[in-house]
C-alpha cells in the first residue's frame, strides 16, 4: 500500500513538472488572444505589434503577414495601427464542430531578417445555434401490456453550440401515461428517454400525442421541438433484452473489409414469434455509420463495411435494435461504442511557411534561406516527424518551436560552380514502418564580383605594315569575366606609358566596349619598329577588379625609300662625278666602284647596279651586286677621252625603288697612279698607308679572336639545348638564356626571298636605339656583316654630307674612301673567307649580349679587304 502510494506521488509529482514547462514554453513563445464567433470584419483582436514588440514602421518595412495553418486566411493586420483584425466570418461550429476548445493557430512571418512567431486565436462560442431534432415527428408503437417503468429511448436533439450554449435539458408536454428522463451517455450526449408513468388502456385511449421540447443553455434560452405520435398496442407483452447495455470494442484503422467488430445478443421471454428476434442499427443511425458498418439481422453481429479512418474519426457509437416478430413488435436497444485505433498511414507534410530568398554567394554561414514546417495527421509515435538534408548539403536545418524550422547556409557558396541548389528535405516519422515524405526547394544564389575579367592570352603579338591608313584596325583583345550581371560587363583601356618619350595614347587608342585597338595615324618602320601596349580589362562590379596583358605591335617594312647614292657623291663635284683612267688600263680594269644604301630592311634594302647608260657601252660594265665598274676590255687609242656613265640602283622591293649616278671617266695617257687593288695597293709602303693597315690588322684579329670566343660559348650552349633544337640559329625569346636585362635587346629572323638576314634589335626596346644585322645570300661573292644604325636617329642626306666633307679633295680615290671612313669610326668588318658558310646570326646576337661589338654606327659593307687572307 505505501509503495502504491509513493509511486502515485512520483507520477502527480512527474505530471506537474510536465504541466509547468509546457506552460512556461507557451508562454515565452507565443501570444494568446480569445474572440468570440461570428465578429464582423474588420472586428480588432489585438494589437499585434504591441503585444510583439514591434513599431508601426517594421510592420510595412520588414513586410509583416499571417499565416494561417487552418487554410482560410480569416485574419489579417491592419498595417497602419499594427492591430490583428478579422478578416472573414467566423464559424466555430464549422471550423471546431462540438470540440470543447477551438483554437485557431497563426503564424506571423517577418522578413528582412525572417523572424518567425506563433499566435493563438481561442474562438469562444455564442449561443447562435437553437436544439432540434433530426425529425420533426416521432412514431412509436407500445403494447398496452407494457409494465410501468418502461424506458423508450427517443432521437436525442443536435446543438452545434459547446459549453453552456449547448444542450441542457428536455421537456415534455403534459401527459398522465408518461414522463421524461434525461440520460447521459459516453462522450457527455444527452438522450431523452420516455417512461411509461401508467398502464397503458386502449380501450380508453389508443393513441398519445406528446410534445417533445429542447432546451439549450444559452442566455436567451434557445429551443427546438419534435412531435411524439404513441400508438397503443395490444398483444406481445415482453420486450427483447440484451446481454449487455453497453459494448465496447477496438478496431484497427487498417482493418480489412468484413472485418469482425462485434456480436451482439438478446433474449425473448415470449413464445413464437413474439420470441423471434431481428436485429438492427437505430431507426436514426446515419447514412455515414451504415456505409462503414453492417449488422447481421438474424445473429446480431457486427461486420466492418467500409474503411476506418482515425484522423476522420476516431470514435463510433452504433445504436442497436432488437426487434421481436410479435403483434405489436416489441424492440429492445444497446448501443455499441466502437474506438478506432491509429496507424501509421500518413506520410509527414512538409509547408513553406515562407518563399525561399535569393542569397549572395558571399553570405555567411547560417544565413537564413527559408521558414519550414512539418506535420503529421497521425498521432504518437506515428506522428513524430523529423526533417533531414542530404550529407553534403551547403544548407541546414534549425529548430525553433514545434516543428518549425529555419533553412540556413551551413557551408561556402560559389555562383560560378552552382547559380541554384534545388534543395530536397526528406520528413520522416517514428512510426513502424516508417513513412516519409520529400519537398525540394529551389535557392538561387546571387552573383558577387570574385572573379577578375581574364584575357584569352597573356600576350599578344601584332604585325602591322607601316604607312597604314589612320584609324585602322590593329588588333582585337578579349577578356571575359565568370561573374554575372554587371559584375561581367567588361571595358577595355590602354594604360599610359610612352613610346619614344611620347605618350602611347597619342599612336593608338582602344574601343572600350568590344577591346578593337586602332591606330593614330600611320607608322614608320624605319622611325619606329616595334612598341608595346598594356592593356586593362575592368568589369563593372562593386568593387570592380581588373587585369592586364601586353600587346606587342611590330611595325612591318615597306619599300617606301629609294636607295640613296654613298659614293661616288655628286654634291661634293657637282652634277657629275669625274674619274681618271689611263689609257693603258686592261681589261677587268676597277675603274671605280658605286656604293648606295637604302634606308629600309630586307628585300627591300637588296641593291643591284646595273649601267642604265654610257658612251661606249661595250668599254664599261658594272657589277650587279657590288657597283664596282671595271673595263670590259682594253682600252684603245679610237676610244673617246671622255666618257659618261649613268649607273642605275634599284632595290628588290615591291614596287621597286630606283635612284641614278652619273660617273664621268677621263682617258688620260701618262697616268701612273691607277686605282689598284688592295693588294697590290699594300705592296706599296707608306707611312699613311702602313698606319691603317696596322689599323685594320690590329681589329681584324681582335674580332677573330672575339668570333671565336663567340663560337665557343655558342656550341657550349647548343649542346645543352640540342634536345630542343637541332640548328644554331634560331629565335630567341625573352625568357633564353641570351636575355640581357640591361640592354633588353631583341632577334627577328627574317627570309626575304634568296636573301635571308637576322636583325638584332638593341638598347631599350622602346627607344630603338641600335640594330645589328647579319645578311648572308646566294648572290653575292661574300658574307658581310652589318652594324647599323636606324633611320630613325641617322639622315642619309647627313651621312652622305659627313662623307662628302672627309674628302680632301678632287683627287679623291678609292683607297682614299676607305682611309676616311675608317677614320670617321665607322667599322668595316669582312668575315669572307673564314665566316663564310657558318652560323653568323648567333655569333651576332651573342656578340652583341656580351658587348662584344662596339656600339653600331651607319651601314657598311666594304669587300675591298675580300684581298686580306
Amino acid at each position: 500500500m505505501r509503495t502504491n502510494r509513493i509511486q502515485n506521488c512520483t507520477k502527480w509529482l512527474a505530471l506537474w513538472w510536465h504541466h509547468f514547462f509546457l506552460l512556461w514554453s507557451t508562454i515565452d513563445g507565443q501570444t494568446r488572444y480569445s474572440i468570440t464567433e461570428e465578429l464582423k470584419q474588420g472586428s480588432v483582436v489585438g494589437n499585434l505589434a504591441k503585444d510583439l514588440g514591434l513599431g508601426l514602421s517594421e510592420i510595412f518595412d520588414r513586410k509583416l503577414h499571417v499565416a494561417s495553418e487552418a487554410g482560410e486566411q480569416y485574419f489579417s493586420v491592419d498595417a497602419g495601427k499594427g492591430e490583428l483584425v478579422v478578416n472573414d466570418r467566423i464559424d466555430r461550429e464549422a471550423l471546431c464542430g462540438q470540440s470543447a476548445s477551438c483554437v485557431l493557430p497563426l503564424q506571423v512571418v517577418i522578413e528582412d531578417p525572417l523572424q518567425l512567431f506563433r499566435v493563438e486565436v481561442d474562438i469562444q462560442d455564442i449561443n447562435d445555434n437553437a436544439p432540434r431534432f433530426p425529425s420533426n415527428e416521432i412514431t412509436l408503437e407500445i403494447a398496452e401490456s407494457t409494465v410501468v417503468g418502461v424506458h423508450f429511448p427517443l432521437e436525442s436533439a443536435i446543438d452545434p453550440d459547446v459549453g453552456s450554449n449547448s444542450l441542457k435539458s428536455y421537456t415534455l408536454s403534459k401527459d398522465e401515461c408518461f414522463t421524461i428522463r434525461v440520460k447521459e451517455v459516453a462522450g457527455g450526449r444527452k438522450v431523452p428517454e420516455l417512461i411509461l408513468a401508467k398502464v397503458l388502456d386502449r380501450e380508453k385511449k389508443a393513441v398519445h400525442k406528446l410534445l417533445l421540447t429542447a432546451l439549450d443553455g444559452g442566455s436567451p434560452v434557445r429551443s427546438g421541438t419534435a412531435q411524439i405520435t404513441i400508438s397503443v398496442l395490444d398483444i406481445n407483452d415482453n420486450v427483447p433484452a440484451f446481454e449487455k447495455t453497453s459494448y465496447k470494442v477496438s478496431v484497427s484503422e487498417n482493418a480489412v473489409e468484413g472485418a469482425l467488430i462485434v456480436q451482439t445478443k438478446a433474449t425473448d421471454m415470449d413464445d413464437g414469434q413474439n420470441g423471434e428476434i431481428e436485429y438492427s442499427f437505430g431507426a436514426h443511425t446515419s447514412d455515414a455509420m451504415m456505409s462503414t458498418f453492417i449488422i447481421d439481422h438474424i445473429s446480431g453481429t457486427i461486420f466492418l463495411k467500409g474503411k476506418l479512418d482515425f484522423e476522420a474519426n476516431a470514435n463510433y457509437e452504433l445504436d442497436i435494435s432488437a426487434k421481436d416478430k410479435g403483434i405489436p413488435r416489441m424492440e429492445g436497444h444497446c448501443t455499441v461504442h466502437v474506438e478506432v485505433i491509429d496507424v501509421n498511414d500518413n506520410a509527414p507534410e512538409i509547408i513553406l511557411t515562407s518563399h525561399p530568398k535569393p542569397v549572395r554567394e558571399d553570405s555567411p554561414n547560417g544565413t537564413v534561406v527559408a521558414l519550414i514546417s512539418a506535420r503529421d495527421l497521425d498521432s504518437g509515435d506515428n506522428g513524430k516527424v523529423r526533417l533531414q538534408l542530404p550529407k553534403t548539403s551547403q544548407f541546414a536545418l534549425k529548430p525553433s518551436f514545434s516543428h518549425n524550422y529555419a533553412l540556413v547556409t551551413s557551408g561556402p557558396l560559389d555562383r560560378e560552380k552552382v547559380s541554384e541548389y534545388n534543395i530536397e528535405i526528406t520528413a520522416t516519422d517514428s512510426g513502424s514502418p516508417p513513412l516519409s515524405s520529400r519537398k525540394i526547394i529551389p535557392v538561387t544564389i546571387t552573383d558577387v564580383n570574385d572573379n577578375a575579367p581574364v584575357f584569352t592570352q597573356k600576350t599578344y603579338h601584332v604585325y602591322l605594315k607601316e604607312n597604314g591608313v589612320p584609324g585602322a584596325i590593329l588588333y582585337s583583345v578579349s577578356a571575359s569575366d565568370l561573374d554575372f550581371g554587371e559584375n561581367a560587363k567588361v571595358s577595355y583601356s590602354i594604360l599610359d606609358s610612352k613610346v619614344q618619350d611620347v605618350s602611347v595614347s597619342s599612336y593608338v587608342y582602344i574601343n572600350s566596349d568590344n577591346g578593337s585597338i586602332y591606330s593614330m595615324h600611320s607608322f614608320d618602320y624605319e622611325k619606329l619598329k616595334v612598341f608595346q601596349i598594356q592593356v586593362q580589362a575592368k568589369d563593372q562590379g562593386s568593387p570592380s577588379l581588373s587585369s592586364n596583358a601586353t600587346v606587342h605591335v611590330f611595325i612591318l617594312d615597306q619599300n617606301d625609300n629609294a636607295p640613296a647614292v654613298i659614293y661616288p657623291s655628286s654634291a661634293a663635284m657637282g652634277s657629275l662625278s669625274h674619274q681618271r683612267m689611263p689609257r693603258s688600263a686592261k681589261a677587268g680594269h676597277l675603274v671605280t666602284k658605286v656604293t648606295a644604301v637604302d634606308a629600309d630592311s630586307g628585300h627591300n634594302a637588296w641593291l643591284s647596279y646595273r649601267l642604265a647608260e654610257a658612251t661606249d657601252a661595250s668599254l664599261f660594265t658594272v657589277n650587279l651586286y657590288t657597283g664596282e665598274v671595271r673595263t670590259k676590255r682594253a682600252v684603245s687609242e679610237q676610244d673617246d677621252s671622255s666618257q659618261r656613265l649613268l649607273i642605275e640602283i634599284k632595290d628588290d622591293g615591291e614596287p621597286i625603288q630606283s635612284s641614278t649616278v652619273t660617273v664621268s671617266i677621263i682617258l688620260e695617257d701618262g697616268l701612273h697612279e691607277p686605282i689598284l687593288d688592295l693588294r697590290h695597293k699594300a705592296a706599296e709602303p707608306s707611312k699613311k698607308t702602313g698606319r691603317i693597315t696596322l689599323y685594320l690588322i690590329l681589329s681584324l684579329a681582335s674580332v677573330s679572336v672575339l668570333s671565336l670566343l663567340t663560337f665557343f660559348i655558342l656550341a657550349v650552349k647548343c649542346i645543352r639545348n640540342s634536345r630542343s633544337s637541332s640548328t644554331c640559329c634560331m629565335r630567341r625569346t625573352d625568357s633564353d638564356d641570351y636575355k640581357n636585362p640591361n640592354r633588353n635587346l631583341q632577334i627577328q629572323l627574317n627570309t626575304d626571298g634568296p636573301i635571308k638576314y637576322v636583325e638584332v634589335l638593341g638598347g631599350d626596346m622602346l627607344s630603338q636605339s641600335q640594330s645589328f644585322r647579319s645578311c648572308m645570300s646566294p648572290m653575292s661573292e661574300y658574307s658581310d656583316f652589318t652594324l647599323i644604325k636606324p633611320s630613325s636617329t641617322t639622315d642619309f642626306k647627313e651621312v652622305i654630307s659627313v662623307l662628302d666633307a672627309s674628302l680632301p679633295d678632287s683627287t679623291w680615290t678609292f683607297e682614299s674612301q676607305q682611309v676616311s671612313l675608317c677614320a670617321g669610326s665607322i667599322i668595316c668588318i669582312s668575315l669572307s673567307y673564314w665566316m663564310r658558310g657558318q652560323c653568323c646570326e648567333p655569333i651576332a646576337w651573342e656578340a652583341v649580349q656580351r658587348d662584344l661589338l662596339p656600339p653600331p654606327s651607319i651601314l657598311l659593307t666594304v669587300d675591298a679587304f675580300k684581298h686580306w687572307d
